[in-house]
């Protein structure tokens, strides 16, 4: 068993956030740390070029069963055992997470966005407390004004067969990095089967809106309750769509967190390159030349 593994399932549009999060896998996680890329069966050979001993490429086909079929051309999938609705790009995405992770034979996995560089050294010993893998939970911050959050919850107690409904106030569990145990993957697909009747595939993307994070936090704290230690600050998060020029990136830099191990400004901000490079830098001068607080 490895100690830690990194999984980002990304595609060509992204390739060079990609190249700026996997140089930082290399750089801040410990030697025997893979990075497990997911990418279109397309795109493979765009990214090809990091397979090696701390980086595997894995393509949709080779994880998600083999009736799920991808429409050219489009951000569509198709499962012939619920051909309508089809199954939209980002759902499959979520399901390639859990899907590697459950995979994986490691204790900790970092599930990460491709908009997301670790800023700081980041081991096993920082998302595993008192021998429970961290959680990214936000206590109450869900509420009536986030109608796609609280939707989310209430396809969580679905899939999980869990009774009641998803009343705000409620936790937050959505974050562009955050660390899971892939046991407790295991057990929450083994959950989700015995609930839904169905494969674990099938129940989860049955769901236009749902969101892997929230089955996977509900399943810890309302399946399990082993009650998990939260942290919330992990990641210095901009989820903001509008861009960042160099002054304004830089600024966002400055106010890393001293816990912080990644730093995402969002894809969809546009954010020009250069301006994104100069926020990573920044972001080194302020933690130290080794990835520690100053």
């Amino acid at each position: 068993m490895s100690d830690l593994a990194v999984v980002t399932p990304t595609y060509r549009p992204d390739a060079d956030l990609f190249a700026h999060l996997h140089r930082s896998v290399l750089e801040h996680t410990p030697g025997g740390t893979v990075h497990h890329v997911v990418v279109p069966a397309s795109d493979r050979a765009l990214f090809a070029g990091y397979a090696g001993p701390r980086c595997r490429v894995w393509t949709y086909p080779e994880i998600l069963p083999h009736r799920i079929t991808h429409l050219p051309g489009t951000a569509l999938w198709i499962d012939p055992a619920r051909p309508w609705p089809p199954l939209r790009g980002w759902v499959v995405q979520q399901a390639a997470k859990i899907a590697v992770t459950a995979r994986l034979d490691a204790r900790v996995v970092l599930v990460a966005d491709s908009d997301v560089v670790l800023v700081r050294d980041a081991g096993p010993e920082h998302f595993v407390r008192d021998g429970q893998t961290v959680l990214y939970r936000a206590e109450g911050a869900v509420h009536d004004g986030m109608p796609e959050h609280v939707t989310w919850h209430r396809a969580a107690r679905d899939v999980l067969g869990l009774p009641g409904t998803a009343t705000p106030p409620l936790p937050d569990y959505v974050s562009s990095l955050a660390c899971w145990d892939p046991a407790v993957v295991r057990a929450m697909i083994a959950r989700i089967e015995e609930a839904t009747g169905r494969d674990w595939l099938g129940a989860f993307t049955a769901h236009l809106r749902v969101s892997e994070f929230i089955v996977y936090g509900v399943f810890v704290d309302e399946v399990l309750k082993t009650s998990p230690p939260g942290d919330t600050a992990m990641c210095h998060s901009r989820w903001d769509r509008t861009p960042l020029d160099h002054a304004g990136a830089v600024a966002f830099a400055e106010r890393l967190g001293p816990r912080a191990i990644g730093m995402m400004i969002s894809a969809k901000s546009r954010t020009p390159v250069a301006a994104r490079l100069a926020a990573i830098q920044r972001c080194a001068q302020v933690t130290g030349l080794d990835g520690s607080p100053p």
